[in-house]
């Protein structure tokens, strides 16, 4: 059986399964993404799993070399994320195939995913069509913020959950509370409110090197910068990660504040999109996986 060499004492079997992602499959998994330069945590493995679903690829001797995570949006879209394929295994059409067993079980949810500059051409022969570029801010910013007044923005509670989704609904087009309420328990929710009514929302959360801030929805990019200068102000002076549609309304701001742009990616769809309907709309995603 030929073998080839990923590192010094590591090989991979040309014998390769594709499998359900599973429990057993987070430190493998774990292993692709710190091979990558990617600041994924197991946590940060582990609730993608237990949000969503997924395939593995594993090697004759039980090796992760490979893994494709989907997250359904109700029964008409979804989204698409931590599509990683061993460098030394790339080559061999393993990424193609973790992404046609995604679709096939996606089906017929319109997909949205962010591709990196590598994967843009893999999405785009299987019909993927760029509809956007997100920027991913991060670092620590460089003066403790004051938090906008409380009859503004207040912590979020549970009886705003339904607003909230209600908002997420708008902004996005998806029907997700199901991940809405799991970020929430993981983390800090804001809403900013109008005559007591909520109009926007941003959750912060553990993620990666730090905190990652998202969703942040709002009408408007004052708004979303109040609410995450409410986030900012909780975390004070550690580093927060933020990844936006590609604007200068926040991303100037961002910059300002000491949290620099770092990478971009190009967010794709397969299949008909549902517009938002608004007035609220998506400033900061939850994710670069889960939009």
């Amino acid at each position: 059986m030929k073998t080839a060499a990923i590192q010094p004492g590591r090989q991979v079997n040309d014998e390769v399964s594709l499998v359900p992602f599973a429990k057993a499959h987070l430190a493998g998994a774990l292993k692709l993404s710190q091979e990558m330069g990617w600041p994924y945590r197991i946590e940060d493995w582990d609730v993608a799993l237990q949000l969503g679903q997924g395939f593995v690829l594993q090697d004759g001797a039980g090796e992760v070399i490979g893994t494709a995570a989907w997250w359904p949006y109700g029964e008409t879209h979804a989204s698409a994320g931590m599509i990683i394929v061993a460098k030394a295994a790339q080559g061999r059409g393993h990424g193609a195939r973790l992404m046609d067993a995604l679709l096939a079980a996606a089906y017929p949810r319109t997909v949205i995913l962010n591709s990196t500059v590598e994967g843009l051409a893999l999405y785009e022969r299987r019909g993927f069509v760029p509809i956007g570029v997100i920027h991913q801010h991060q670092g620590i910013p460089a003066e403790r913020h004051e938090a906008p007044p409380p009859g503004l923005v207040r912590a979020m509670e549970a009886s705003d959950f339904e607003a909230v989704a209600r908002l997420d609904r708008q902004a996005t087009g998806w029907a997700r509370p199901a991940m809405l309420q799991r970020l929430a328990e993981l983390g800090d929710g804001d809403v900013l409110l109008r005559d007591g009514v909520p109009r926007g929302y941003a959750i912060c959360r553990q993620f990666g090197r730090g905190h990652v801030i998202g969703p942040v929805v709002a009408e408007n990019a004052a708004d979303a910068r109040a609410l995450i200068g409410a986030a900012l102000a909780r975390l004070g002076t550690v580093f927060a990660r933020i990844d936006t549609p590609a604007s200068p309304q926040l991303g100037e701001w961002l910059e300002r504040i000491g949290l620099r742009r770092v990478d971009t990616a190009t967010t794709m769809a397969l299949g008909p999109q549902r517009p938002s309907t608004g007035p609220a709309r998506m400033f900061a995603l939850a994710s670069q996986s889960f939009n």
